[in-house]
């Protein structure tokens, strides 16, 4: 049984959060420029260490245990955490511990599923992350049950596949 996460830890998440690799907007790399994607990527593992660090010793930081916005943060990091797929996976299994036990939310949950299948090569389930825009359309990474992903995100409290989408497109809300 984990530790409780001291209050000490929630100061860290927050400032991973706001120094740049995770920010509130998109969370995106940098697309053109080498050395911006290169500093990017390191800062991102850093961050992916650091978060490792918390998990290790103090489990999954829930909004109990370290309020809503470290808590946000530690997802969000989890989230771009995209070359260290162990980072993502215990991540994701301390998460779905949380959401089990009703210390998180199954939105988010959702969100990291998506991305870490994703990320191993395997179909998302509830379609929540874009490959890249086509023609100007966004298009999504393969889904396990497309014909049912509205049905699936909706049981998670995420909006419609094609509300969602909207916002990739060029000039998307």
């Amino acid at each position: 049984m984990p530790c409780p996460v001291p209050p000490a830890a929630a100061p860290v998440l927050i400032r991973l959060r706001r120094s740049g690799s995770v920010s509130a907007g998109p969370g995106q790399p940098p697309r053109d420029d080498p050395a911006e994607r290169l500093a990017w990527r390191r800062l991102t593992a850093r961050h992916g260490d650091r978060l490792g660090e918390i998990m290790d010793e103090y489990g999954w930081p829930t909004a109990a245990r370290v309020g809503e916005e470290a808590a946000r943060a530690a997802w969000l990091i989890a989230q771009h955490a995209d070359r260290q797929l162990d980072i993502q996976r215990r991540a994701l299994r301390l998460l779905a511990e949380a959401v089990a036990a009703g210390a998180a939310g199954p939105r988010e949950l959702a969100f990291l599923r998506d991305r870490t299948l994703v990320n191993q090569g395997d179909k998302q389930v509830y379609g929540t992350q874009i490959a890249g825009i086509e023609d100007g359309a966004p298009m999504p990474w393969p889904c396990e049950e497309s014909e049912r992903v509205d049905e699936l995100r909706a049981a998670v409290g995420i909006e419609p596949f094609q509300e969602y989408v909207a916002r990739f497109a060029p000039g998307g809300r």
